[in-house]
């Protein structure tokens, strides 16, 4: 199986392995989009095998590297060793929970000039817990989360494991925000603003780190899965 998979035009995703957090197991997955002048754009870092890095390194040299929320933050250290000369972008909140790492730049509502026109974003605001940056390739239409909608397989978990993560909607017919998320967001009004945003994009699918992409009717999807905030 290959490393990477082409996941529309100019964009391919690669799955990571597995981190903890909580004492829950989490599955991760990364995107790289190829921009005009060639250079790759490395959305949620996963960990960096030989196998990836040779896989990246044959589309092309890595200009920047983001992190969409404090969260991801664990292959950051490995990646910016091996791409010294890209650009490290910061969430809200990653400068203060990785203090050793020397972040080159801040992610806003705006996107930065290496990107722009060619990537949109939004911050969700409004969460107590984290915001995190959703972004949007204009190229193949799919927009990118990272926690804000999540979803397992049945036997993903065991035990009380698996009866916490049903209670938290991390298990379901398909992507959600997990309940912990929702309860966070005590500024709705806000969050709904960043929705409204994220809803004007032509999406046609949507990709998370912790979850299988959804492939077809992505703006459709982003309605439902908000439809309580909204």
């Amino acid at each position: 199986m290959a490393v990477l998979e082409q996941f529309g035009d100019e964009i391919w995703i690669a799955a990571g392995g597995t981190v903890m957090s909580a004492g829950f197991r989490y599955p991760t997955r990364m995107a790289l989009i190829r921009l005009r002048d060639g250079g790759l754009f490395a959305w949620s870092p996963v960990g960096l095998s030989s196998e990836l890095r040779a896989a990246v390194d044959a589309l092309g040299d890595v200009h920047f590297l983001v992190t969409p929320t404090m969260m991801h933050h664990l292959s950051l250290t490995a990646w910016r060793n091996a791409y010294p000369r890209a650009v490290l972008y910061a969430a809200p909140g990653s400068r203060q929970r990785r203090l050793e790492i020397v972040f080159d730049e801040d992610l806003g509502d705006e996107p930065a000039r290496g990107w722009a026109g060619q990537i949109d974003q939004v911050v969700m605001r409004g969460n107590a817990i984290a915001q995190e940056v959703v972004f949007f390739h204009r190229k193949s239409n799919v927009v990118l989360f990272a926690d804000l909608l999540q979803n397992f397989p049945p036997t993903w978990f065991s035990g009380w494991q698996k009866l916490v993560a049903r209670m938290d909607g991390m298990i379901g017919s398909e992507p959600r925000t997990p309940n912990k998320f929702r309860i966070a967001f005590t500024d709705r009004n806000a969050a709904r603003a960043s929705v409204k945003r994220i809803l004007a994009w032509p999406a046609e699918k949507v990709l998370m780190a912790h979850g299988d992409p959804v492939r077809a009717e992505g703006r459709a999807f982003i309605a439902r899965a908000f439809d309580w905030l909204r």
